[in-house]
């Protein structure tokens, strides 16, 4: 009886320390709903906050009179990396402000990036330009940045030079979840000018397209916590499971064999 009890801790003890091949797959059909072929983004355009950096270029027919504008020459801003745009670009302070040449303070604090592009083209016209000067304003954030902790292979900050990034190549670029991280239940914790929010995700489920943290917005924090697995270091598949316990059977003898002699 006791033999019997002691295989059926081994068995169980083998079967709930496995990670299931269902908790590693991403974007399931788990409702077995036709899938649509386009799916409606909802995804919220970002709007600037405290401490973004912002890159402004300025052209016009005669780009000697936009030169003192720009902070940087066309050529340069194509050779441009983050530690360039850090220092050259304009970054938003506490009050909301940037300050350009000439303009001098222009507040953007909770606009949209193209928000922002009409306000300074607007005031370009009314207090500089004609508009036969043909002018073209271009305003962009200064890199994609986003932080990814937790349960990945390559934690750390990353910033991409594209305007929209998805969870999953965030996660993607962090060199994917490992096998003990949670996938069901992925945190992103999202910076608003009123405060911060937390956002669920689980990425086994297609329905996750469908959510508000899919897309992610810039600064955006996602921390994937482990399984309970990993806590119970029994292993992450059949293999190590049994390693495991052969290990703890052999142990058991030698000491079983021990107090008997």
């Amino acid at each position: 009886m006791i033999k019997t009890l002691f295989y059926l801790f081994c068995l169980g003890l083998l079967v709930t320390s496995c990670v299931p091949t269902q908790d590693l797959v991403y974007l399931q059909n788990k409702d077995n709903n036709p899938i649509p072929a386009v799916n409606e983004l909802k995804n919220k355009p970002y709007r600037l906050q405290t401490n973004d950096v912002l890159s402004i270029n300025i052209k016009a027919l005669d780009s000697k009179l936009v030169e003192i504008f720009n902070a940087t020459t066309t050529q340069t801003a194509q050779m441009m990396n983050q530690d360039v745009l850090y220092f050259s670009g304009y970054s938003i302070d506490d009050h909301g402000n940037i300050r350009m040449p000439i303009l001098g303070e222009v507040n953007v604090l909770g606009f949209t990036v193209e928000e922002a592009r009409k306000k300074i083209e607007e005031r370009l016209l009314a207090e500089y330009f004609k508009k036969e000067a043909e002018l073209f304003v271009t305003v962009k954030l200064a890199g994609f940045r986003y932080t990814v902790n937790g349960e990945v292979n390559s934690p750390g900050t990353r910033v991409l030079y594209q305007e929209k990034v998805n969870i999953l190549e965030a996660v993607a670029n962090s060199g994917d979840i490992t096998v003990t991280g949670d996938r069901k239940d992925v945190k992103v914790i999202r910076q608003f000018p009123q405060g911060a929010e937390t956002f669920s995700i689980d990425l086994t489920n297609a329905n996750a397209m469908q959510s508000p943290c899919y897309y992610l917005q810039p600064n955006d924090y996602i921390y994937i916590k482990p399984l309970k697995q990993k806590t119970w270091g029994t292993g992450k598949t059949g293999i190590e499971s049994l390693s495991t316990i052969i290990t703890i059977l052999s142990l058991a003898t030698t000491t079983f064999l021990l107090f008997k002699n």
